[in-house]
């Protein structure tokens, strides 16, 4: 029997069976799905500017949608766990939008063309609605036929944490705890500047070495929902630049009388860390990220083509008609028509509105690059949702998958002669649409199969993810653009270093400028990695980043294995769940304080003054902001510890 072939597993029943209909698609479900998807899309493009990566929201909106419903019971209008879960469903698109629109589009601001919120806005919802109805046709196989061999890791957990929601659980109340918590540390640090964002000291005996510690809530929150070996792994690679390659780069070049490519004014031996890390070393982790994401993309070749031809199979297979009614309500599905019907609308739209791509010229451009567009979408959106349901979110390769598109374009941009700064512009549109295509298809399938462990309608979910769509891409894009505006991109405050990769790539192709020799030095790391059996792309992102934004992570992650080492499963299981719910919490309190800020920016027309400081001595401050920290990781702990 072939893989398509598989039968349902007869013995599955879902917590709520599909004689049941309880309340699931309702107003108060979608509006407080919309609300924290908005709160927390806000949030991860601010992670995402700052550190490269974002986090999923499905468990923190839907332990923060059964404290709600709680809340709303007292007045009579509680939830039911299928609401709860229509939420979370709704909620969680924001953070696939905000990676897609975080890890390309801040190139165009680094190139000088800004785009304008209505085109930021076409594209996520372009890349969005893309994501979600190409996937909708792969549930009946990689969902339900597929139960028990694809895990679907963070869906699982998603429903596990819904269904002990029904008891009388407290722990939703430590996400609030680490919103606050987190939205106060940044409130010092950056709006009223009391104390500095980070500290850092100058090693001795080596030459331009230094150790450096963000002050950053969200990045230790992120160190613990990482755990102890990615953060490691991360924090390892940020040492390899910080004491071996930045340090090696002043020794070998002190005796050189003329400045090192791409460097054109200063010598090596004039320049500070910070300075050989911008103009070297950015190029070296730049290499390393690319052939990590492209080598993981290798690797899943051979599952990247048996998705490919499940899904196609199933696409031929799907009945347009299919008795929609007849069938139990756990197996409804938005009907085929309706998608291909979709599915052409978008097409129309990209080539057809003239404000997606921006100024490409004629139609027949237009229309090579929706085609461009449309082809990496559905295929990377086939492979996304299979590589998901194995490995989980946070594995998936976007980033692979994105360089990829980007190279695919590129590449025949140049064969048409649009070697300009406008097809390097929409080189990198493609790539967005892309990435968020095959960021929400990976959080849809974790959603439905959340979704086909409740008894969830999934005609229900799938119109949840439009909607949250739909509502979040103008927040994230607007969010973005605040950003820029206050903090500006590729700067110590939002370096964008997904962003950076994806414009480095482009340039490389379009207009063959790169410092190669660099690049090619990230890549024997990357490889060098790869032979170590070293996981290569945490390790080449560790190199990519400053060694402050590591160091946070790491320590997060190391208070994880801490806090639950030699503690029976229970114990364990319970402190795990508190700190990943504090960890969000401390991401999205972050988050919404800094674009917080740079709204207040936008109003003021300037940054918020602050209070800022008055000590004498510098290294009292970074004692102070370090206590300070300090007293908030220790807060952490006893909260994780004791609950």
């Amino acid at each position: 029997m072939s893989q398509a072939e598989v039968q349902p597993v007869p013995a599955f029943q879902p917590y709520t069976p599909a004689s049941e209909s309880p309340a699931e698609f309702t107003l108060k479900a979608i509006v407080l799905g919309v609300v924290f998807g908005i709160l927390f899309g806000a949030a991860n493009a601010y992670l995402g500017l700052r550190a490269g990566l974002t986090v999923s929201t499905s468990i923190p909106v839907a332990v923060m949608t059964v404290a709600m419903f709680r809340l709303l019971q007292r007045f009579g209008r509680g939830g039911t766990l299928l609401e709860a879960n229509l939420a979370q469903t709704t909620g969680s698109a924001s953070s696939s939008v905000a990676s897609g629109v975080i890890f390309t589009l801040p190139a165009l601001f680094m190139w000088g063309v800004p785009p304008d919120l209505l085109q930021m806005v076409l594209l996520a919802l372009c890349g969005g609605l893309l994501g979600v109805m190409f996937m909708v046709p792969l549930r009946r196989f990689l969902i339900v036929r597929e139960h028990g061999r694809l895990p679907y890791p963070e869906g699982t957990a998603c429903a596990e944490v819904l269904k002990a929601s029904q008891g009388r659980s407290t722990q939703a109340k430590n996400v609030f705890y680490g919103i606050a918590a987190g939205a106060a540390f940044k409130a010092l640090t950056s709006w009223l500047r009391a104390i500095p964002g980070d500290v850092g000291v100058q090693l001795p005996f080596i030459k331009k070495a230094s150790l450096g510690f963000d002050l950053s809530p969200a990045l230790f929150g992120v160190g613990y929902i990482l755990g102890i070996r990615v953060a490691s792994v991360m924090v390892g690679g940020g040492l390899l630049a910080a004491l071996v390659i930045i340090p090696g780069l002043h020794y070998w070049g002190a005796s050189l009388e003329q400045p090192l490519f791409p460097e054109t004014q200063l010598l090596i031996r004039d320049m500070s860390a910070s300075e050989l890390w911008n103009r070297y070393v950015r190029y070296i982790g730049a290499g390393a990220v690319a052939a990590a994401g492209i080598m993981t993309l290798v690797r899943s070749v051979p599952m990247m083509l048996e998705s490919f031809s499940v899904g196609m199979g199933q696409f031929r297979k799907l009945d347009a008609a299919a008795g929609q009614e007849e069938t139990p309500r756990t197996e409804r599905d938005l009907p085929l028509p309706l998608l291909l019907a979709g599915l052409v609308v978008v097409a129309l739209v990209m080539a057809g509105v003239p404000q997606v791509f921006g100024d490409l010229g004629a139609f027949s451009h237009r229309l090579v690059a929706s085609v461009c567009v449309v082809l990496f979408a559905f295929f990377f959106v086939t492979v996304a949702a299979r590589i998901v349901g194995l490995v989980g979110v946070t594995s998936n390769p976007t980033s692979g998958m994105t360089i990829a598109a980007l190279l695919g374009t590129a590449t025949v941009f140049l064969a048409l002669g649009w070697s300009d700064l406008s097809g390097k512009t929409v080189a990198l549109m493609v790539g967005c649409v892309v990435a968020i295509a095959a960021s929400i298809s990976g959080d849809t399938s974790q959603d439905l199969k959340t979704g086909f462990l409740l008894g969830a309608t999934p005609r229900s979910q799938q119109i949840g993810q439009l909607v949250g769509v739909l509502t979040s891409a103008t927040f994230v894009c607007l969010s973005v653009m605040l950003l820029a505006e206050t903090f500006g991109f590729g700067t110590q405050e939002l370096p964008a270093p997904q962003a950076t990769l994806m414009k480095l790539v482009i340039d490389g192709v379009i207009d063959q400028s790169l410092p190669w020799g660099l690049v090619g030095i990230g890549v024997g790391i990357a490889l060098l990695c790869e032979l170590l059996r070293i996981p290569s792309l945490p390790f080449a992102v560790g190199v990519y980043l400053p060694l402050s934004t590591m160091t946070p992570i790491f320590l997060g992650g190391l208070l994880r294995w801490w806090l639950g080492r030699k503690r029976d499963a229970t114990t364990q299981e319970a402190r795990t769940e508190r700190g990943v719910l504090l960890g969000s919490g401390f991401v999205g309190g972050e988050g919404l304080l800094g674009v917080g800020i740079a709204g207040a920016a936008f109003y003021l027309g300037r940054r918020p003054a602050g209070v800022g400081t008055d000590w004498a001595s510098a290294l009292a401050v970074e004692l102070v902001a370090a206590a300070a920290f300090g007293a908030l990781v220790v807060w952490f702990v006893r909260r994780v510890r004791h609950g």
